[in-house]
């Protein structure tokens, strides 16, 4: 495998930390925590401008049709800033969903919305006390002439007041009969109730009370949803890992950079050979996780199987973010707890993110079942 960039891939990480130097510093970052709608708009138009927000749809629906490697460069630099931003649940997971399963007509009309920004999607999928697997979707779809009836309700839904629904509805009695729905948060029955989360971003519980959905918002045949989400959370947590090793990276940078300037008995707080233990640990693991999302990248780059990658990379990658923004606390002392300190906006971010889009117990199971089978 080669592990040099590109030159043109360089560029793009560079286009991309540039951006997000200016569009997303910290201050934004700070200033958008437990914000209604959680990203600035000067960004996502950016964004869209940039041709990023089609990163990896493809070119005959407007996208710029880059690979998963050059995608994971991306992600990498938007885990460095925290940038706040849907993209991950627009541009990837819902429109993914759509070029997986989507009908010519959802293609045509709702990925060029996407490509420019005009549309953001965002996937309705866990429910309240249940689980990642397809048996955690038990919000039936229930068929009423020419549509669907919803009742339940969904949470975690990221930046849904700003955002049309995929939601995961149960459509028969099967383990796996799930379907995915297009559905409007504007309908009447739909009430959004922001929720408060460890990472401060903007997520809302969404309830549905006798919701009516055409039957043309369907994506996909009936009963075959989950098939379409798992494809397609596969090739997500490769970016999720790469967000995660992207802010590992940062934190660490940020940790470093400290120990060399706060002095403790007269010399720096690197100097002590316990504390330069903690980040050279921490050094290794962080560049052994980059390269497990770089061959999960490279694989799914050149069709390869990435059934025990993608989740050892989600894995690897949320571990380490978690493990280094701990050390990195530690280091810091308790002043790294406070709000003034950046790093508390890693180290909180890096435990959301290992809790969300299959926490480590889910990715173990995948993992354990292509081992073992």
């Amino acid at each position: 495998m080669d592990l040099d960039f590109t030159e043109e891939q360089e560029m793009l990480r560079e286009t991309v930390r540039s951006v997000c130097e200016k569009y997303a510093p910290v201050e934004i970052v700070r200033k958008l925590e437990d914000d209604p709608v959680g990203f600035p708009s000067d960004l996502w138009s950016q964004l869209g401008q940039l041709g990023l927000l089609g990163l990896t749809l493809p070119e005959q629906y407007g996208g710029s049709g880059m690979s998963m490697l050059d995608a994971a460069v991306v992600y990498e630099e938007f885990g460095r800033s925290l940038a706040p931003t849907p993209h991950f649940v627009s541009c990837i997971v819902s429109a993914g969903a759509i070029v997986e399963a989507g009908d010519d007509t959802q293609k045509k009309e709702i990925l060029a919305k996407v490509v420019t920004g005009e549309t953001i999607l965002t996937p309705a999928w866990l429910e309240p006390q249940n689980g990642y697997g397809a048996k955690g979707v038990q919000m039936r779809a229930v068929k009423d002439g020419d549509a669907y009836v919803l009742n339940g309700a969904k949470r975690h839904v990221l930046f849904a007041n700003s955002a049309q629904l995929v939601v995961l509805v149960r459509t028969g009695d099967g383990d796996k009969d799930v379907s995915l729905l297009l559905v409007d948060r504007d309908s009447a029955g739909i009430t959004l109730t922001q929720q408060m989360t460890l990472a401060s971003d903007t997520q809302y519980r969404v309830d549905f009370k006798d919701v009516r959905v055409p039957s043309a918002n369907l994506i996909g045949a009936e009963n075959s949803g989950w098939a379409t989400w798992d494809k397609v959370m596969h090739d997500a947590i490769i970016l999720a890992a790469a967000q995660a090793i992207g802010g590992a990276e940062k934190a660490l940078e940020m940790t470093v950079k400290y120990s060399l300037d706060r002095e403790q008995f007269g010399k720096p707080l690197g100097a002590f050979q316990a504390l330069s233990h903690y980040m050279a640990d921490a050094s290794t693991t962080v560049d052994g996780g980059k390269t497990l999302v770089y061959e999960a990248a490279w694989a799914r780059s050149n069709d390869k199987s990435i059934a025990r990658l993608a989740p050892m990379s989600k894995l690897f990658a949320c571990q380490t973010y978690r493990d280094v923004t701990a050390m990195a606390e530690q280091i810091h002392g308790g002043m790294g707890f406070t709000i003034e300190y950046d790093i508390q906006l890693y180290f909180r971010r890096a435990k959301q993110l290992q809790l969300s889009w299959w926490d480590s117990r889910y990715l173990e199971e995948l993992i354990a079942a292509d081992v073992l089978d």
